[in-house]
């Protein structure tokens, strides 16, 4: 057993790779301190990494993250700048409060070179990345390819989110089922994420009719523990789609069902506000527009007078949390094609990785990628 290991890197962005490596790290060690080093170039920022790496290890017991800003350039072959890294790795562990290293972990060539540095013993792991055959490079090339491999923390926050709400009968359903059949092609595992407070009803309503036989949807009897359990299970939905695929379109979520809670209970019931305080974080609203769409009463729906008030109170709302949302209206394949042209710019967005000219690339072979993958 070593007494103080170390494992740094870029976990840009973190994967399973890199998780291995600090396992094998905390299997062999006392403590181990994780250096994360990330670069003002990089689209995703240290704080990030640090937050999710530590959210990964947070059972582990003797595993430290600690970030560290570095811009330095990289040149392995320049005596000059091994010193300004080192420097920079030497002073954020002191800075934690260790002083001393025995062991660096790494699947580099340059291990043996940084742990003469400190003065400690190199330990190599799995340097062919047979183990795991996955690097940051590839991450970063093929977000959707790699997303299995990135560590869960990470996928919850890197995922792009779209949310469809809209008051009844306003087209948030079809518009959602037509956008995911639009990304489908190029997002294969992407998963559909319904409106979880329709399946509650049905469910609540065969109960209601199992004791009363001759009940309407009329009679139903809603309460705030109701709105509670749809809010927190439509989180869920969502944060399971963001497990399996880089691109969330869900129909609603527990921000719009506290609307629905004021909507049928009003003023004075929060069931549903817990959930939507700890709602996922999210990219863009689209807001179905009432207008132009005929109401459609399939016999669960009652609301059609209020429409225009709800639509407001989706406005009001998504506004007052300061969302980025959009009114899409017009006919369907008109809103359909304000969704896309904004989604679109979003992923690109969301999906693009900035690296400094001097960032190293790792040399994992893609064929061993899409096999793990399968």
């Amino acid at each position: 057993m070593y007494n103080q290991a170390m494992v740094i890197g870029k976990f840009y962005p973190p994967h399973a790779g890199h998780a291995h490596l600090v396992t094998t790290a905390a299997a062999q060690s006392g403590k181990v301190a994780v250096l994360v080093l990330g670069s003002r170039f990089e689209s995703i920022t240290v704080e990030e990494r640090v937050k999710w790496l530590a959210a990964e290890f947070d059972d582990v017991d003797g595993v430290e993250i600690i970030g560290m800003r570095n811009d330095c350039p990289e040149d392995y072959h320049s005596d000059e700048i091994w010193k300004a890294q080192t420097e920079l790795m030497r002073l954020a562990l002191k800075s934690h409060g260790v002083t001393s290293i025995d062991a660096v972990f790494s699947s580099e060539e340059y291990g043996d070179r940084l742990a003469a540095v400190f003065g400690a013993e190199h330990v190599l792991v799995d340097p062919s990345r047979s183990a795991y055959p996955i690097s940051g490079t590839l991450c970063r090339e093929d977000l959707g390819a790699s997303w299995p491999h990135i560590i869960a923390p990470a996928r919850q926050e890197m995922a792009t989110r779209i949310v469809v709400v809209g008051s009844e009968s306003t087209g948030t359903t079809t518009l959602t089922k037509a956008l995911t059949e639009h990304y489908r092609p190029r997002f294969p595992g992407i998963a559909d994420v319904p409106e979880y407070g329709r399946q509650f009803t049905y469910e609540k309503f065969d109960t209601l009719r199992s004791v009363v036989p001759d009940a309407g949807i009329q009679d139903m009897v809603w309460t705030a523990e109701d709105f509670s359990v749809i809010g927190a299970r439509q989180n869920e939905m969502e944060n399971a789609a963001a497990d399996v695929c880089p691109l969330v379109i869900a129909d609603t979520d527990s921000l719009a069902t506290t609307l629905w809670e004021r909507y049928y209970l009003g003023e004075g019931s929060y069931g549903s506000y817990h959930a939507a305080d700890v709602l996922p974080r999210r990219d863009l609203y689209l807001l179905t527009d009432h207008e132009g769409v005929a109401f459609e009463d399939d016999g669960w729906r009652e609301g059609e007078h209020r429409r225009a008030e709800m639509t407001e109170w989706f406005k009001e709302a998504l506004t007052a949390e300061g969302h980025s949302w959009i009114l899409v209206t017009g006919d369907h394949d008109r809103r359909l094609k304000t969704a896309i042209e904004t989604i679109d710019l979003i992923v690109a967005q969301r999906s693009g990785f900035t690296s400094p000219p001097w960032a190293s690339r790792s040399s994992v072979a893609r064929p061993a990628l899409e096999g793990a993958a399968a």
